[in-house]
């Protein structure tokens, strides 16, 4: 429960967004009421359309997941990280349905996607099998992928396997050194338990005040301050409901998750000055190792650059689409 300890710390030193903080402590029991200026009431997600779509890859029976599609031009998957769900793009996708059909899923034991069946291996290998077998029934035939940590990984195989067109990940997950992959898990496994913890009500109250999710986001995002209450509720929401979390982290500690390289393939690999979960120098080994990759910057990103910049994500994609096919 790191970033808990985190708030309540910063509810016990001085200062107004300290000061800030401890009063929202102090309502966390008081029912929430809608208020016109957005920082305090209950937090409502916009009920929206949800496409599923089943593939079916040999020996390993029907895999199941929910998508959203719009927009019109080459067809872009976009693929979320750990613990995330499709939503994660909302910022970015109106930025990009202009210049392209954009397919934003969620990975299966994410969002809406069931879990995949027990007798499916976890692993990257099976992964490229089932997403194979979803672009075929999608109709998409080797769209551009756009991933993010471990869709960013994911994506990044998917360039490997002939399945993609071009790959743009976004903090990839699997370049760390040891060392490295303790401390990720470490903060992950923390932020999970806390979520996990946190009623219904306190996530409103905590959510719905400037200093509190400053707190709560600042592990994830380099400018936590532009983050929406929707957003954060909703990343919070689904990380407290995401059965596929901890079988994910297992099968992440296989070692080489990428090696190789990705020859016949344009890449573009970006990372956030400011990401904390997995710390920008990991770039310059997935450059090293992916000789031909176009590396991007983003200055005071965090770990979800999304959120934190979309108009630069969008820029980096569409200039990789523009320069390289």
């Amino acid at each position: 429960m790191a970033w808990v300890s985190a708030l309540l710390s910063a509810a016990g030193h001085g200062g107004e967004r300290a000061a800030q903080v401890a009063a929202c402590l102090r309502r966390l029991k008081t029912p929430a009421t809608d208020e016109a200026d957005g920082e305090r009431g209950r937090v409502l997600l916009e009920a929206r359309p949800t496409w599923y779509v089943q593939g079916e890859a040999a020996g390993l029976g029907p895999v199941t997941v929910a998508y959203e599609r719009q927009g019109s031009g080459e067809p872009v998957v976009l693929l979320h990280g750990l613990g995330c769900h499709r939503q994660t793009w909302d910022p970015l996708i109106p930025l990009l349905t202009g210049h392209r059909e954009i397919i934003a899923m969620d990975l299966p034991g994410f969002g809406q996607s069931p879990d995949l069946d027990p007798g499916v291996p976890r692993n990257l290998e099976t992964a490229m099998l089932w997403l194979g077998s979803v672009f075929t029934a999608l109709g998409v035939e080797r769209p551009h992928v756009v991933g993010h940590s471990l869709g960013g990984l994911i994506a990044l195989r998917l360039g490997q396997a002939g399945l993609a067109r071009s790959v743009t990940a976004l903090a990839p997950a699997g370049f760390w050194t040891p060392a490295e992959r303790r401390y990720t898990y470490t903060l992950l496994h923390a932020t999970h338990y806390g979520v996990r913890l946190l009623p219904e009500p306190a996530l409103e109250a905590l959510v719905g005040t400037a200093p509190a999710r400053a707190v709560l986001t600042g592990t994830l995002y380099g400018r936590s301050q532009t983050c929406p209450p929707q957003a954060v509720a909703a990343a919070l929401r689904t990380l407290q409901h995401t059965p596929a979390f901890k079988a994910t982290l297992r099968a992440g500690r296989a070692p080489g998750l990428f090696t190789g390289d990705i020859p016949d393939v344009p890449v573009t690999v970006a990372w956030g000055t400011r990401d904390r979960i997995l710390p920008p120098r990991q770039a310059a080994r997935a450059r090293a190792m992916i000789p031909q990759a176009r590396l991007v910057s983003l200055p005071g990103c965090g770990h979800v650059p999304m959120l934190d910049a979309p108009e630069l994500i969008a820029h980096t994609i569409l200039t990789d689409f523009g320069s390289s096919r």
